[in-house]
């Protein structure tokens, strides 16, 4: 496994338990039997800040749609370079730290955190188009 596939693997299974916390909320504030019913598109939850996690949560997911093949494609070029390494772990880092900073609603960190994503997708993509 490169190095780089291991940064997407640590990735999707952060992003894959993003879910936990606000689930958490929607047990606390319908219970478990509400939070297992079907949830109305409507139906936001009631603390903000679970609000906001879901949020971060979606973002992360429609995000990895992008990082996730471009990574794959690193691999299966062969291409690894320090560059290639550091935007993986960039957009590993950057992704936790926009997920904390949306859900404690902190504006401007947020659009930094995620810059900061899109960057290391940029570079990786940049990787790929310039290796040919």
């Amino acid at each position: 496994m490169t190095t780089e596939l291991f940064w997407l693997t640590l990735t999707v299974t952060i992003t894959g338990l993003f879910w936990m916390p606000y689930i958490v909320n929607r047990m606390l504030e319908n219970g478990v039997m509400g939070a297992m019913a079907n949830p109305a598109k409507a139906a936001a939850p009631k603390a903000a800040w679970a609000e906001r996690m879901t949020h971060a949560h979606s973002n992360a997911v429609e995000n990895l749609v992008i990082f996730a093949p471009l990574v794959v494609v690193t691999a299966i070029a062969g291409i690894s370079t320090p560059a290639t390494v550091a935007a993986c772990q960039l957009y590993f880092f950057a992704r936790i730290a926009h997920y904390v900073v949306y859900t404690l609603g902190v504006p401007f960190l947020r659009t930094v955190t995620f810059i900061a994503g899109f960057v290391a997708q940029m570079t990786l993509a940049f990787a790929i188009l310039g290796a040919g």
